[in-house]
C-alpha cells in the first residue's frame, strides 16, 4: 500500500527509546506527521536532535517542533528546575510496581515528574490532528517498568480519550499507547523487529554528551537491553553502572 493511500495519524515524539518504537509502530501504518514538544527539560536541545534523526531515518517528512514555556515556569521538576537535583536511581524495583503494589499515589512519585505533562503535549497533538485530518495520536506512554507517573497509566487515556470525543469537531480523534502495558525488553525486542533507530535516542534526564547512567530512565533502559541480550548502542558515561 502506497504511503499516500494510508490513513492519517500524528506521533509524539520526544526523542527516547519508547517514543522511537511508538514512531516506528505509526509508521509502519498510517501516514505519518511527527510532533516534538520542548518544555525546558534539562536535555532538550539533546532530546530535538534526536527526534531530527529519527524522523530522518524513518521517513518522517511532515514535523512540527513547538515550545511549551508552561511547564518550565511552574516548575516543581528535576527535568525543568535546576536548582531540584536529578536523583540517581536507587531501587531494583520500578517505581511504578511499587506504587501498585503499596496502592499509594502520594509521596511515592519522584521528583522528576514534570506536572500533567502529558496532558500539554496530547492537547498539542490532538490540535495539530484536527487540522491534518488526522484520527489517530501515538504516544509511547508505558506504564510498567516506568518512573511511576500518574499520566502514563491506562486510566488517564481512557479518560482524555473522552474528553477528546466532546471537545473536537467530529469527535473521532482517538489516542492510541499502543506500548502502555509493554515491559521495557519487550518493547526493545518490538523495535528491533520494526526497526527503531535506537543508536538515535535519548533518554537520559540529566545530561546532554553522554548518559549519565544512573538516573532513573537510564537504569530502566540499561537493564532493558541487559535482559535481551543486546548492547545499548548510544554513549554513556564511564562506568556505566549496571543496577
Amino acid at each position: 500500500m502506497m504511503r499516500e493511500q494510508l490513513r492519517r495519524a500524528v506521533v509524539l515524539l520526544s526523542g527516547g527509546m519508547d517514543s522511537s518504537v511508538c514512531a516506528a509502530l505509526a509508521v509502519r501504518d498510517y501516514d505519518t506527521a511527527a510532533l516534538h514538544v520542548s518544555y525546558g527539560q534539562r536535555t532538550e536541545e539533546r532530546e530535538r536532535q534526536s527526534f531530527l534523526g529519527i524522523c530522518d531515518r524513518l521517513g518522517i517528512r511532515q514535523r512540527l517542533v513547538v515550545r511549551n514555556q508552561a511547564l518550565s515556569a511552574i516548575g516543581g521538576s528535576a527535568l525543568t528546575d535546576h536548582a531540584i537535583a536529578v536523583p540517581e536511581s536507587t531501587n531494583d524495583e520500578p517505581q511504578t510496581r511499587r506504587l501498585l503494589n503499596l496502592g499509594k499515589r502520594n509521596q511515592e512519585i519522584p521528583v522528576t515528574y514534570v506536572p500533567f505533562r502529558n496532558a500539554h503535549f496530547l492537547s498539542v497533538a490532538v490540535s495539530w490532528a484536527e487540522v491534518l485530518g488526522a484520527q489517530k495520536v501515538f504516544i509511547g506512554a508505558v506504564e510498567q517498568d516506568s518512573s511511576g507517573y500518574p499520566d502514563c497509566r491506562p486510566q488517564y487515556y481512557r479518560a482524555f480519550n473522552e474528553v477528546v470525543k466532546v471537545g473536537t469537531k467530529e469527535g473521532l480523534i482517538e489516542i492510541l499507547t499502543p506500548l502502555i502495558a509493554l515491559r521495557k525488553a519487550e518493547i526493545i525486542r518490538l523495535g528491533l523487529e520494526l526497526g527503531a533507530p535506537f543508536d538515535l535516542t535519548w533518554s537520559c534526564y540529566s545530561r546532554e554528551d553522554r548518559a549519565c547512567g544512573v538516573c532513573d530512565s537510564c537504569v530502566l533502559r540499561l537493564r532493558a537491553f541487559q535482559e535481551v541480550g543486546d548492547v545499548d548502542p548510544i554513549p554513556y558515561m564511564e562506568p556505566v553502572g549496571q543496577k
